[in-house]
């Protein structure tokens, strides 16, 4: 008797439906709009009616995503909503994409995400925390449904695959992120390209904000913890966005010693004034960052994870700190 496998069931959802909408958590990273893009781009090469949804509030994107192909994006749902099966590509849970009518008990929701602690609010969900990134579960939809890799969609997941590897780098990176990059390569992905585009091509202001945060790094229990922050007068002196401190955490993170890193910079929005936007890494795995954050009403993974919190900054590194300190 054959087993039916998560991939079996979602694939039989994707092959069913006649139209689709796509979506992914707010504040989008490359693993999200990577996902997005190509599993937008696998349906309707397979003729489906495929459309793909971020809210308002998510534009203009990061900069270094800005040159992928997602100008067909809606900001609205579309009139025929309740008629679309809702695919959820990188979701850990539904309230990271703050949108009321996604939460109509009438949708049908597919939910596709690689995050361990997933709390599979899908009708149908595919949910393996052993894949390197939520793109190679697309990937391997893609050959599940009989897609042809273009280059278009390759590119796509390797964006996906790069950055949520930290470029091959994490822990997450196992044999079948190499594999998978060497099936995308071969359909026509640049690793020099999508490098440039990702990582080289930023605007000066991210280099100022990095030199701020830089200027006042300090270490706590001597090193295990090395942390900084940023003012919203960072960001507005430096004509700074928020997408623009990204990559600042992964620099604390090289430091000797450094257990935990810690990013903490204050959110622009006016109606989030007082709030402050947490970035955790763990460096060796002796910590799992995402329980930390998971307590303070974030999420992630294990070595890479956030959350937002009104606590003051002494009080909020202090409570890191203990944490931290408890699972070593």
């Amino acid at each position: 008797m054959s087993v039916i496998t998560e991939l079996d069931q979602v694939a039989d959802e994707l092959r069913d439906a006649g139209r689709l909408l796509l979506t992914t958590h707010e504040n989008p990273d490359g693993d999200a709009l990577g996902s997005l893009l190509g599993m937008y781009l696998v349906l309707s090469q397979l003729g489906k009616d495929a459309a793909m949804f971020l809210g308002a509030a998510e534009f203009p994107l990061p900069y270094e995503y800005r040159y992928l192909p997602l100008d067909g994006v809606m900001n609205e749902p579309p009139d025929d909503l309740e008629e679309r099966l809702v695919v959820f590509l990188d979701c850990g849970n539904i309230d990271r994409m703050p949108v009321d009518f996604l939460r109509d008990d009438r949708i049908r929701i597919v939910n596709i995400d690689h995050h361990h602690d997933n709390t599979r609010f899908g009708e149908v969900n595919l949910v393996d925390p052993s894949a390197s990134c939520t793109a190679e579960l697309v990937w391997r939809l893609a050959h599940e449904l009989g897609a042809e890799i273009t280059r278009p969609m390759a590119e796509a997941l390797y964006v996906g695959l790069v950055t949520d590897t930290g470029r091959f780098m994490y822990r997450n990176t196992g044999a079948e992120a190499h594999l998978m990059a060497a099936d995308l390569i071969e359909a026509g992905a640049s690793p020099n390209e999508v490098n440039r585009q990702v990582f080289e091509s930023l605007p000066f202001r991210r280099l100022e904000l990095l030199a701020r945060a830089l200027a006042r790094v300090y270490r706590l229990d001597g090193g295990a913890i090395t942390a900084t922050h940023l003012t919203r007068e960072d960001f507005v002196e430096t004509g700074s966005d928020e997408h623009d401190s990204e990559g600042i955490v992964d620099h604390l993170r090289s430091a000797e010693g450094t257990v935990v890193a810690v990013l903490v910079r204050e959110l622009l929005a006016e109606d989030r004034a007082g709030l402050r936007k947490v970035s955790l890494r763990s460096v060796d795995g002796r910590v799992d960052v995402s329980r930390i954050a998971r307590g303070l009403g974030g999420g992630g993974h294990f070595q890479a994870a956030g959350f937002t919190t009104g606590l003051p900054l002494p009080e909020l590194l202090e409570r890191v700190r203990v944490e931290v300190g408890e699972q070593l």
